[in-house]
């Protein structure tokens, strides 16, 4: 009984197409081109964001895992 709400908010079909229907009405067919490759781009460019994130974040985690391994030195002062 529980999935019934999410049913509501999940597009069919239908939907869809009316979507993209009003997409081409909004911006006309000589435009789709240029919006669609805007699009891709900036999903691209997120996607490269996100991946030079991933790797910092795990270059930090490598640098603190090996300084927990360190050896430490016993002069407390």
């Amino acid at each position: 009984m529980n999935t019934l709400p999410m049913l509501a908010f999940t597009p069919g079909p239908t939907e869809l197409i009316i979507v993209l229907v009003l997409i081409l009405i909004l911006f006309g067919p000589k435009k789709l081109p240029d919006l669609s490759r805007a699009i891709g781009k900036s999903i691209g460019e997120f996607k490269r964001g996100r991946r030079e994130v991933d790797e910092e974040l795990k270059s930090l985690k490598e640098e603190d895992e090996a300084e927990e391994t360190k050896p430490r030195n016993g002069n407390l002062g």
